[in-house]
C-alpha cells in the first residue's frame, strides 16, 4: 500500500465531504450561492426551505402555496402520539431537545408518513396518466391493485377524529387559484380529487381527503419528491411540538403517563397464581 503524503491525506480529508448547499470560510457563508447577510429580512422560511432543498428560489406564488400547506400541519394536538409523547418527555425531564427527538422519532409510516404515501400513489396515477386521457378508470384500476397490496386504508383520505378535515378543501381551493396563475399545473388537485370520487364508487361511503391528501397534491404540484413530503411535514409539526413542549415545561408535572393513574388499563393476562415451588 503506497504511503500518502501529508498534502495527499489533507486533499482526501477536503473531498470526504461534498456539498453543494453551503460554503463557509472564516467570516463568510454562502448558501446556494447567496451571501448569508443578502438573505437576511428579504427571504422568508419557506423561501429558504425551498432554496435549501431545491438550490434555488421559488416565485412568490410557490411559496405562498408551499407556506400555507406547512402552516396547516402544525399541530393536531395533545392526543396526537407525537405530541402527546413530547408532554410526557418534558414531564420526565427531558429537556427541549429530548422531547423534540422523541416526538420526531415516532413520525413514521403510519403518522407521519401518509402524505409520503399518499403522493406515491398520486405520482403512480400521474405517470399512467400519460397513456390514457380516462381519468376515472385508470384511478379505479390503481385503487384496486393498491387495495389488494395495501388493505383498504387510502393514505390521505378518512380521518379518525374529523368527519371532514377543514383543512384540505381550503387547501385544495389555494391550489386552484396557484393554477388559475399559472403558478402550478393543477393536475395532482385533479388526481386528488378524482382518489375521493374512485373510493366513493368502491365503497358507496364519502371517505374525504384530509390534510395528508391534501397537502400531498400541494407538495406533488411544486415538484417535491415523496421523501421530501415526509421531511417537509416533520418541519412543519415540529413547530407544534416544540409549542406543546414548552407549554408543558412552564405547566409543571412529574412523570406523566398516556392517562391519568385513575382510569386503568386493560389486564387480560392469567388470573392470580401461586408459584408451586419450594
Amino acid at each position: 500500500m503506497t504511503k500518502s503524503s501529508p498534502q495527499e491525506l489533507v486533499d482526501k480529508a477536503s473531498a470526504w465531504w461534498n456539498t453543494e448547499i453551503i460554503d463557509i470560510h472564516p467570516g463568510s457563508i454562502g448558501l446556494r450561492g447567496y451571501a448569508v447577510q443578502d438573505l437576511l429580512g428579504k427571504v422568508t422560511f419557506p423561501e429558504m426551505i425551498w432554496l435549501m432543498l431545491r438550490g434555488d428560489l421559488p416565485s412568490p406564488g410557490q411559496a405562498k402555496l408551499l407556506e400555507a400547506a406547512m402552516v396547516a400541519s402544525v399541530d393536531h394536538g395533545p392526543h396526537a402520539p407525537s405530541i402527546a409523547i413530547a408532554r410526557m418527555a418534558v414531564t420526565c425531564g427531558t429537556d427541549i431537545n429530548g422531547a423534540m427527538a422523541s416526538a420526531v422519532n415516532v413520525l413514521a409510516d403510519i403518522h407521519g408518513g401518509p402524505a409520503q404515501q399518499c403522493m406515491t400513489l398520486f405520482e403512480q396515477i400521474a405517470g399512467e396518466l400519460e397513456r390514457t386521457d380516462n381519468l376515472p378508470t385508470l384511478v379505479d384500476g390503481i385503487l384496486g391493485r393498491y387495495v389488494a397490496a395495501h388493505g383498504k386504508i387510502i393514505p390521505g383520505f378518512g380521518h379518525r377524529f374529523h368527519p371532514v378535515d377543514p383543512r384540505a378543501e381550503p387547501l385544495l381551493g389555494l391550489v386552484d387559484k396557484a393554477a388559475a396563475d399559472g403558478v402550478v399545473s393543477g393536475r395532482y388537485a385533479a388526481i386528488a380529487r378524482e382518489v375521493a370520487a374512485g373510493l366513493r364508487r368502491r365503497t358507496s361511503k364519502n371517505i374525504p381527503m384530509n390534510i395528508d391528501g391534501a397537502t400531498a397534491a400541494i407538495f406533488c404540484e411544486l415538484g417535491f419528491t415523496p421523501q421530501l413530503g415526509r421531511g417537509l411535514f416533520i418541519l412543519s409539526r415540529s413547530v407544534g411540538i416544540l409549542a406543546h413542549a414548552w407549554e408543558q415545561m412552564q405547566q409543571g408535572g412529574r412523570i406523566k403517563g398516556p392517562m391519568p393513574k385513575e382510569i386503568p388499563y386493560t389486564y387480560s393476562g392469567p388470573s392470580p397464581r401461586k408459584l408451586e415451588r419450594d
